[in-house]
């Protein structure tokens, strides 16, 4: 599912199914519903105006151009039936790609210098990774068991640290995440540093990952 970035790519962190490049984000939102079982629905997308890309939300100082809800009530949208993806995305085949979080997965957000730290640590510790994107608003995001937003803050202090003192946002319910290939305006597109695979369809609980994770977000401060 889309491209996986350069820099994981010598790792067993990247996966072995063959890149797909050209894929639509029609065909990819089907996929996601379809054979990870995620719900899925459209945000924003992105509209040419002067010449530049501009979110269709009509802010032109959009923080995440074209890589948003479209709309207020979105939970009521997101849905993990392809049929219904489909007709959803023939309304507006550009629409980015939305993930709720909360639901079959939470995701753990570091930096992206953080990300990479933890990934190296995560691959010597010989852990089980879920996906992970990276953004080009310079996140990563490890997908977790649901519940992570409960736990997390317990685990973080029983390390000796704050969650308020770490970069570390634990997305959850009412949260969402950008899926690959859904671009951000002129920045570029979201990636996977860890892809779906077969082999990690059973996410990790957030347990066995915040060790790494406040370690590298701990250094990163």
């Amino acid at each position: 599912m889309e491209e996986t970035i350069a820099g994981a790519q010598n790792t067993q962190i990247a996966g072995q199914i063959p890149q797909q490049r050209g894929e639509s984000l029609p065909e990819t939102a089907v996929r996601y519903a379809e054979e990870r079982h995620w719900d899925v629905f459209p945000g924003t997308w992105l509209e040419a105006v002067d010449g530049t890309q501009r979110c269709s939300c009509g802010d032109p100082t959009c923080p995440a151009p074209g890589a948003h809800p479209a709309r207020p009530d979105w939970v009521t949208l997101a849905t993990g039936s392809a049929t219904v993806v489909r007709r959803m995305w023939q309304k507006q085949s550009t629409a980015s790609i939305l993930l709720p979080t909360g639901r079959t997965f939470d995701a753990l957000s570091v930096p992206e210098s953080a990300g990479f730290l933890a990934l190296a640590r995560m691959e010597r510790m010989e852990l089980i990774l879920g996906p992970v994107t990276l953004t080009p608003d310079r996140r990563m995001q490890f997908f977790v068991l649901p519940g992570a937003s409960v736990k997390v803050p317990e685990l973080v202090h029983e390390l000796g640290w704050s969650l308020s003192s770490l970069d570390l946002v634990v997305l959850g319910e009412g949260c969402y995440v950008a899926a690959p290939p859904t671009r951000f305006g002129s920045r570029g597109a979201v990636q996977w540093a860890c892809r779906p695979t077969p082999a990690n369809r059973w996410l990790p609980d957030a347990e066995e990952l915040i060790s790494p994770l406040a370690y590298a977000c701990g250094r990163d401060r």
